[in-house]
């Protein structure tokens, strides 16, 4: 006996009040969908928040954009979808199913703060970078090292 299952969409958990449906008509393509499922399992399991819990952010809270959170999710599932090097970053900061993998809710960009950055909702590798070199010592006193791992 031969199973047939073709689904039409898969649903996975939403983003705020918008729902994240996976449908094979053609629309808006990814190569990237299977970061919806690691998504998923990180809902359950909460692996990244506990992953960003291990930084201490110095930075000024009122020039912050993109908290640690959303740095640790944006490097992880970079590194999950096989974007190991963070000048990837560079292009992927526009990819709005990476903006959804990290939780944005403005998934073009277009609200972002300064103008320049409108239409990228991501952090760049500039920033993913001080996410990597930030040590204890360095983060009180350089600019560019004020988040520090624990």
């Amino acid at each position: 006996m031969n199973t047939e299952c073709k689904p039409e969409q898969l649903e996975f958990q939403s983003l705020g009040r918008r729902e994240v449906i996976g449908r094979f008509d053609g629309g808006r393509i990814t190569s990237d969908g299977g970061g919806l499922l690691l998504r998923e399992v990180d809902q359950r399991i909460g692996l990244l928040d506990r992953l960003a819990a291990c930084f201490t952010d110095h930075r000024n809270p009122e020039s912050i954009e993109h908290s640690v959170r959303d740095l640790v999710a944006q490097r992880a599932y970079g590194l999950a979808l096989g974007y190991e090097d963070l000048n990837d970053h560079d292009d992927l900061r526009k990819d709005s199913t990476l903006a959804l993998l990290v939780g944005k809710r403005d998934l073009t960009g277009e609200r972002r703060v300064r103008e320049q950055d409108r239409g990228n909702p991501l952090a760049a590798s500039s920033t993913l970078n001080r996410l990597e070199l930030g040590t204890p010592e360095s983060a009180s006193s350089d600019r560019y090292k004020r988040i520090a791992a624990d």
